[in-house]
């Protein structure tokens, strides 16, 4: 768990008492497991009576209206909540969880100019991050290190792939970062991301890997976008730079996708025009006494959040359950936490700190994916669930 102690203080957003939030946890019990929740004042209420998943509730027409009138049961305070939101919690008290159950977690990649730039820096070192330094320089002395207003798929970012690959230094990461296709992955299974106040995992076999803060957009089945939340989409860069076709293990561990702390829904207060606008900082206390500390803002993506939900999901590819999209991240430290050259990766024991005024915090400490506690809560134990509450309501 992390060592800050987590409360509703620094967890919400700085508007909380306005804003709309929605999210899981887990309830205790002789029908123990996840429930759908919503923040009420400073109560955690149950919506399980309502609706017996959060994707159940997210395919409601006009979900923002229908949760301001929903009631439930309180779990406990949002600081109750989060005191016992940790690796290995009281069984017998809640605790929140990663709002997202049936919703399958996809990501975009190659969003901002700085982070393509990084990965075409990746696959040129091979996954060496000792040879990253001259790389870059190189790198940016062709492409240059300020694309962010290159509209991709335009005839100039075509004009562009042309004049790259005359020089050598076309990239499979500049083709989604400025072509017409936006790279779209899954970055975890259902049900298995990781919320606040608990370890995320990094491969034990990587040497060069970071923190990836994103805002994560939750879209219905039909389409709409009906909310946000933050996301740490957990990269391993030695693995992907090795090859690309090592993405899902670079990105798809135990524990190497957090979501949270809770979905803030769209309504008069909050925007997809907010979400555009919203600044994303992230923080990463060494247990060495290393800090650092560094800012995503979504002005700067090069592909709107819209259209990445639109090449998401359309005639080719349904989501009957929803989805939830990570955005891609402007974020990727390159300054030397070791020796010099050596650029920046995690060690165990790093905290990590997203945050925005948004959103909230998601606050996660850093172990390797085989320490973390294992996924075990599946579908067919969700599905179990469901069905023995059902069955206990009718009696």
């Amino acid at each position: 768990m992390t060592s800050t102690t987590l409360t509703a203080a620094s967890a919400l957003p700085l508007d909380a008492e306005r804003a709309l939030l929605v999210g899981r946890a887990w309830k205790p019990g002789s029908l123990a497991g996840p429930v759908p929740v919503v923040v009420r004042g400073n109560q955690v209420l149950d919506l399980s009576a309502h609706y017996p998943t959060l994707a159940h509730l997210l395919e409601q027409p006009k979900v923002a209206a229908l949760v301001t009138q929903l009631d439930g049961d309180s779990l406990g305070s949002v600081d109750e909540l989060l005191a016992n939101t940790q690796d290995h919690p009281d069984a017998d008290k809640p605790f929140l969880l990663a709002p997202a159950d049936l919703q399958v977690i996809k990501a975009a990649g190659v969003t901002f100019a700085a982070s393509m730039l990084e990965r075409v820096i990746e696959e040129q070192a091979g996954g060496d991050a000792s040879k990253a330094l001259q790389i870059r320089q190189l790198v940016t002395d062709v492409i240059g290190d300020n694309l962010r207003n290159l509209q991709p798929g335009s005839p100039q970012a075509m004009a562009l792939k042309q004049v790259l690959i005359q020089k050598g230094m076309w990239s499979q990461y500049l083709e989604v970062g400025i072509g017409p296709d936006a790279e779209v992955f899954t970055k975890a299974p259902v049900l298995a991301a990781v919320g606040t106040g608990v370890s995320i995992g990094i491969h034990p076999a990587s040497e060069w890997n970071n923190p990836e803060p994103e805002v994560v957009l939750a879209v219905n089945s039909r389409g709409d976008i009906l909310g946000a939340t933050l996301g740490n989409d957990v990269n391993l860069r030695d693995f992907e730079g090795r090859s690309a076709l090592l993405l899902s293990k670079a990105k798809d561990n135990n524990a190497s996708c957090a979501i949270g702390p809770f979905i803030r829904l769209f309504d008069t207060h909050f925007s997809l025009d907010d979400v555009r606008q919203c600044e994303v900082t992230l923080k990463v206390s060494g247990p060495e006494g290393y800090v650092l500390e560094g800012a995503s803002s979504m002005a700067q993506i090069s592909r709107d959040p819209a259209n990445l939900v639109k090449q998401t999901l359309n005639g080719n590819h349904q989501y009957p359950d929803g989805f939830l999209l990570f955005l891609g991240t402007l974020f990727a430290p390159t300054e030397d936490r070791d020796q010099p050259g050596g650029g920046f990766t995690h060690k165990l024991g790093d905290q990590v700190e997203i945050r925005s005024d948004r959103f909230g915090a998601l606050a996660n400490t850093v172990t390797y994916s085989d320490r973390a506690p294992h996924w075990q809560f599946g579908l067919a134990a969700l599905t179990d669930l469901i069905c023995a509450r059902a069955t206990a309501r009718l009696r």
